[in-house]
């Protein structure tokens, strides 16, 4: 599943799933002072239950690693999935 780097407005970035030329997932944030603020998840309901927003999750962690930021969990889905698993620890704001 390849996901888009989007910018919507200055600092207001996204990860985005399309398929023909619909948005079927995205996660969304907007960056300040070297922290990526993690406001908005979703998933299409045609691609429930198959992973897609830890997918979304996970390579939107390895962006913020690349590029020296921290993660903000603002959004549910990301407050829960920082709640369950360790693996975040190296980027939680």
């Amino acid at each position: 599943m390849d996901f888009k780097l989007t910018e919507k407005s200055p600092k207001h970035f996204a990860f985005e799933y399309e398929q023909d030329g619909e948005k079927l997932a995205e996660i969304e944030w907007v960056e300040r002072d070297n922290i990526m603020d993690m406001n908005h998840t979703y998933v299409s309901n045609a691609l429930r239950g198959q992973g897609v927003a830890k997918k979304l999750l996970d390579r939107a962690a390895d962006y913020a690693r690349e590029n020296d930021l921290k993660m903000n969990a603002i959004c549910s889905y990301v407050v829960a999935a920082f709640e369950k698993s360790e693996a975040y620890n190296d980027i939680k704001a």
